[in-house]
């Protein structure tokens, strides 16, 4: 039986709204598939995913190694 490689993955909770905010930050958030405050996803870490999270990172907050 082959290993299954398990790719690194990140944690990201909605912890703010995205009320008043610019549109492409509350298009980021639906990107990360986070639309309601305290909704969890478990995201593949790559560099698209990181700079996503950089733009909204006072919105969200992120566990390494989710």
């Amino acid at each position: 039986m082959a290993e299954s490689k398990k790719k690194p993955t990140l944690k990201v909770t909605q912890t703010r709204s995205p009320i008043g905010r610019p549109n492409d930050q509350r298009a980021t958030l639906i990107g990360l598939g986070l639309n309601k405050i305290n909704r969890t996803r478990e995201l593949e870490d790559t560099p698209s995913v990181r700079g996503m999270i950089e733009k909204v990172s006072h919105l969200v907050r992120v566990d390494e190694g989710g």
